[in-house]
């Protein structure tokens, strides 16, 4: 079964959510290597246990919001299930070099989500 992987948290200032985040949940971040202002973040469950990851940049554009990725086989096979069951692509398959493919949509409802594949070979 389809399941919650990561999470996109975007913000205006990072430094500033770094702070929020880190001060209200104890979630740490990571510089990504390269130099982007891209973090990993790294949760943990109530009993210490790891959680679910999440990253964090810049805010691409203003009304984006936090999106959760749902981890999947195939990008491509679920999109043409999105769309055969309502859905729309919002942002089609794209490639994240070295982790993978995401793609984002939008339900039925106007809930948006996100796609993710793993593939540490993507490029």
């Amino acid at each position: 079964m389809a399941t919650i992987v990561h999470f996109d948290l975007p913000a205006e200032d990072l430094e500033r959510a770094k702070t929020f985040y880190s001060s209200l949940f104890g979630w740490n971040f990571e510089l990504v290597p390269g130099g982007t202002d891209y973090y990993l973040i790294s949760t943990t469950t109530e009993d210490g246990s790891p959680g679910i990851g999440g990253g964090m940049g810049k805010r691409g554009m203003p009304d984006q919001k936090i999106t959760s990725y749902i981890g999947v086989s195939s990008v491509n096979s679920y999109l043409v299930d999105v769309v055969r069951l309502g859905g729309k692509v919002l942002l089609p398959k794209t490639v994240v070099q070295k982790f993978g493919y995401l793609a984002v949509c939008e339900d039925t409802e106007g809930n948006t989500f996100g796609l993710w594949e793993e593939n540490p070979e993507a490029e």
